[in-house]
């Protein structure tokens, strides 16, 4: 068989950075099979479906309380253990979800799968931050980010197919596919002995294959008062909090709302929206990940959220299914840039180990997914969605403009 290479672009990146794209796209695929089952699966125990919500409010609330002491475990058993040992509480607490015979224990069970979902990315997001050099941060997390959309897009289109046949099965699926991320993560990625340094990276340094690895002395955590004092991380924090706050946060919970109480159209256009928002955002990440390394973190975190506040301001002027698709492809190219380039800046701060760093990190985003629905939701019922997407918009520029207190790259 002729050897396949990978696009001259993606050349010299981190295995692992194709071994976490993989896993992320098994953990996306899954999550999206399981969540259109949680509130209707919780309403079969005779609840109201407030409390369906709080099912899958569980699940967030916990990745994002556990957040700090999922950062310490990755500080104290490495990445790599740390990760499977993630997973492995996913998959088995998704498992056991699917056999719930109470309420209780479906609401149980779903934040324990959010304390795994919290180790499970820390861990991920350090590893390929450690593992590749300045020069490929960007480019590494748009592969990373690759993966978790595609599984994002293809998960869904599933998940509404089996929630019609069975409420239980979609968790023994995520069940499965979680376990197939923690096999690809045993077997592909390099033992700890075995990872590499990345100016090694850099330098090509390898073995017969062409992949670069070898030896690297434990290298000292960064602490997070050292990580909080740069403004670099300060501004990587405002940008990650931008992420969740719009990206996961009032996009997700506004723009159905909008596309049906406001703009009047089918339900089928906002599965449009969002198709036409995840294929622009898939096309444009390996650019935004090489813009990030080439023309700077700072530019490129910036454009970012400006982009993404002025499509916050197209979705609250939209009028039809036009203006809306075009709101949406802007959204699109601000959100590759953002899912980019704050992690790229914390790599660059953190440089070797930094679990609680990177974990703090993360928190900022699962804060902004948690303030963002609930903030957009308040406005919208005691003023309009035009004043909760503006006020949105605003909140996202402000965080973008914070990365202008970066030094210049």
């Amino acid at each position: 068989m002729p050897h396949v290479r990978a696009p001259k672009s993606l050349q010299g990146l981190p295995r692992e950075s194709f071994v976490l794209a993989l896993v992320a796209f098994c953990v996306a695929l899954g999550f999206g099979i399981v969540v259109p089952a949680v509130p209707l699966f919780a309403l079969q125990f005779g609840v109201s479906t407030t409390a369906a919500g709080a099912v899958v409010s569980a699940f967030a609330l916990m990745r994002l309380v556990s957040g700090l002491a999922g950062g310490r475990l990755v500080d104290r058993v490495g990445e790599r253990a740390a990760l499977l040992a993630g997973l492995a509480v996913v998959a088995v607490s998704s498992l056991l979800a699917g056999l719930s015979v109470s309420y209780p224990q479906l609401l149980v069970l779903r934040g324990v799968g959010g304390i795994g979902s919290a180790v499970f990315t820390i861990a991920a997001t350090s590893l390929l931050l450690r593992v590749a050099s300045a020069a490929q941060r960007g480019q590494t997390q748009s592969v990373y980010r690759g993966g978790f959309l595609l599984g994002g897009i293809v998960g869904p289109a599933f998940g509404g197919a089996v929630v019609g046949v069975s409420l239980r099965a979609p968790f023994f699926l995520y069940a499965g596919t979680l376990a197939l991320a923690a096999f690809a993560a045993a077997t592909l990625l390099p033992r700890p002995e075995r990872s590499r340094q990345p100016a090694q990276v850099a330098l090509g340094i390898g073995e017969d294959d062409g992949i670069p690895t070898a030896v690297v002395p434990e290298q000292p955590r960064t602490p997070l008062s050292a990580a909080l004092r740069s403004p670099a991380y300060r501004a990587a924090l405002a940008g990650n909090f931008a992420v969740g706050f719009s990206v996961l946060g009032v996009r997700s919970t506004v723009v159905p709302l909008l596309v049906v109480m406001q703009l009047d159209l089918g339900a089928g256009w906002i599965g449009a929206a969002f198709t036409v928002g995840a294929l622009v955002q898939a096309v444009l990440l390996l650019p935004a990940g090489r813009a990030v390394d080439g023309i700077g973190r700072r530019p490129t975190l910036v454009a970012g959220g400006l982009l993404s506040a002025l499509s916050l301001v197209g979705l609250a002027l939209a009028s039809g299914p036009v203006t809306l698709l075009l709101a949406m492809t802007v959204f699109a190219a601000g959100a590759a840039l953002l899912g980019v380039a704050p992690a790229a800046i914390v790599g660059d701060v953190v440089q070797g180990k930094g679990g609680t760093a990177v974990a703090v990190w993360q928190m900022a985003s699962d804060l902004g997914s948690v303030i963002g629905p609930v903030g957009a939701g308040l406005l919208i019922d005691r003023a309009s969605f035009e004043v909760a997407l503006l006020v949105s918009a605003v909140v996202v520029a402000a965080c973008a403009l914070l990365g202008l207190r970066m030094p210049r790259d």
